[in-house]
């Protein structure tokens, strides 16, 4: 595989551009140890793909969307380690990474409790993860009864 280099500018225009789902397919979200991968399309039919992992924990998830299969653009981890910048600086175990030239994904960044304001929430976060990357046509994402149970206050 060719090794993809993409400037800054590049980049940040990737994470701005309108994304949608490719179609009405029902998605359910994963359970315990569990992921999904969900082709997205820009305006311009660009190819993206929105990753959501749930981790084996109950509050360990992550949420990112990729560029071209291997370039991560964006990627929110919650409940997590906590992350080591390449300067040293360690970020708490909820953080979000953003592509950065000649980094890719390696450095992270406290989330902004503006835009991430109920972590403990995997669907609401989810939703406000997808605001935050420009899906403005979000796949039909479905949640499990149960999952609705643990997350939700009814």
């Amino acid at each position: 595989m060719t090794n993809i280099i993409l400037t800054q500018a590049k980049a940040n225009k990737l994470i701005k551009i309108e994304k949608h789902r490719q179609n009405n397919k029902k998605w359910d979200y994963p359970n315990a140890g569990g992921s999904l991968r969900i082709p997205l399309l820009s305006i311009d039919e660009e190819e993206f793909i929105l990753d959501i992992w749930k981790g084996k924990i109950s509050l360990k998830y992550k949420y990112q969307t990729r560029f071209r299969k291997t370039i991560i653009l964006i990627r929110l981890d919650i409940g997590g380690s906590p992350h080591r910048n390449p300067d040293g600086e360690e970020i708490t175990s909820n953080h979000i990474h953003v592509y950065r030239e000649n980094y890719n994904d390696k450095w992270a960044y406290p989330i902004s409790i503006e835009q991430f304001r109920k972590i403990e929430d995997v669907f609401q976060t989810l939703e406000h993860f997808m605001k935050y990357c420009n899906v403005t046509k979000p796949p039909l994402i479905t949640q499990n009864p149960i999952q609705s149970n643990l997350f939700y206050d009814k």
